[in-house]
């Protein structure tokens, strides 16, 4: 399984956002920090914002906080909002043509495991990824 680059910068907004607790962090500033590109990040906070876990602030001195307590983000919850889908393999999908569907042993352990993936970053929060602002080489906010 591999999770794509949208969840991975998906967290590491949250976790930046997090760590500057009320101060408001710009998507430049973000981007400048990780060195990623700033349209994806772009995508990433939209998506953030309007699934209600980042609160946007228009206008000059504008910028992205976090919408709720990082105690309150689950891991699992943001990763089903971010991800697109979770069709491990074939018979996962809505489009599944494989011939040995009905007898085939695969599914029930592969499902198994994805909820034992998905159960294990539930019991994670955002809380628990807080950083310290040096450890982004940035200086503290004041």
């Amino acid at each position: 399984m591999r999770l794509t680059s949208f969840f991975d910068y998906t967290l590491r907004l949250l976790m930046y956002a997090a760590t500057h607790g009320d101060r408001l962090v710009t998507i430049e500033e973000t981007a400048s920090v990780y060195g990623i590109s700033r349209t994806h990040l772009m995508k990433v906070a939209n998506q953030l914002t309007r699934a209600g876990y980042l609160k946007a602030v228009r206008g000059r001195s504008g910028g992205l906080m976090l919408a709720k307590r990082p105690n309150r983000i689950k891991l699992g919850d943001v990763l089903c909002a971010t991800e697109p889908d979770f069709a491990l393999v074939e018979c996962f999908s809505s489009n599944n043509r494989c011939p040995i569907t009905s007898s085939c042993r695969l599914r029930a352990p592969l499902r198994e495991a994805l909820t034992a993936f998905t159960t294990t970053l539930d019991r994670y929060t955002l809380a628990d990824l807080i950083l310290n602002p040096k450890d982004f080489g940035a200086p503290p906010a004041a």
